[in-house]
């Protein structure tokens, strides 16, 4: 008994420090973005006495709002062609037997042990030949490319847990497969497609190597390659660079608030048979 009370707070008490741990950053920055240079300088960890924005419009005139739509752009064509193809994939590996189905699906969740650096070479002398350096195509074909294996995997493990008795019912209706896909499993997958999108938004704001490497036009950088240069032009201005990642910050954190929902039963579909 009193190992079970004193498990309880003691939990608690961790969680709580990992919260601030994690929340901290993130007060500092929205904070220090608000200060002045001096008023940060003196006081990093304190609540803005007179809060500004002139931070903000120093970012914002610095690119960082073509960064921001540049980043925009790339995500969510990226997502949403990973999505898509995806769950067509998923949904012919699982549904649709053939010779060699299981081989296919270990091969391509086997994809995902392989590090984005090692193709970096081959890839760029491939684009260089095609002439799509700095172009957004090349962009995007390598990051669905390197997004599928995961997001086939997801899917193809939700579809199995779907009661087989549900697409009886529905051939017996006279439906075809891919309106059986359209109007059953698609609404039937909103967890685990939620939680794709999220996962990959993530992914895809957040990358910076391959950005670098293949937008190397000033017009065609992405937030995160722009925030590597702007850090060091204002260098010694902390507010506007507090200021800068604020506003790359806010999109992940709508993303999830808006996806929190569906979040964690994604993460879990198809863990339970007919789940």
């Amino acid at each position: 008994m009193s190992t079970t009370r004193l498990g309880a707070p003691l939990r608690h008490l961790i969680l709580l420090i990992l919260s601030v741990a994690a929340l901290a950053p993130a007060y500092l920055m929205v904070t220090g973005a608000l200060k002045s240079q001096d008023e940060f300088l003196q006081s990093p960890w304190s609540l803005p006495t007179s809060p500004r924005l002139g931070a903000f419009r120093a970012a914002l005139g610095d690119q960082l709002a073509q960064w921001f739509l540049n980043s925009v752009v790339l995500t969510v064509a990226a997502v949403l062609i990973t999505v898509t193809i995806a769950a067509m994939a998923a949904w012919g590996l699982v549904h649709w037997p053939f010779r060699g189905r299981d081989t296919v699906l270990a091969l391509t969740v086997s994809l995902m042990v392989v590090p984005p650096v090692v193709l970096l070479l081959p890839l760029f002398q491939l684009g260089a030949k095609l002439g799509w350096i700095s172009t957004y195509r090349i962009v995007i074909i390598i990051y669905v490319g390197l997004m599928l294996p995961f997001s086939i995997y997801l899917l193809a493990n939700f579809f199995r847990a779907i009661p087989a008795s549900i697409f009886e019912a529905a051939a017996i209706d006279g439906a075809s497969a891919w309106r059986t896909f359209w109007r059953i499993v698609l609404p039937l997958s909103g967890p685990p497609v939620a939680t794709l999108v999220v996962v990959n938004l993530l992914w895809v704001w957040n990358e910076l190597l391959l950005a670098l490497v293949f937008l190397q036009s000033d017009s065609k950088k992405t937030l995160m390659v722009g925030l590597t240069g702007f850090q060091g032009r204002y260098s010694l201005d902390i507010p506007t660079v507090m200021a800068g990642m604020s506003l790359a910050v806010l999109p992940l954190v709508l993303a999830y608030l808006f996806g929190q929902r569906y979040f964690i039963q994604g993460l879990t579909a198809g863990a339970v048979k007919g789940e």
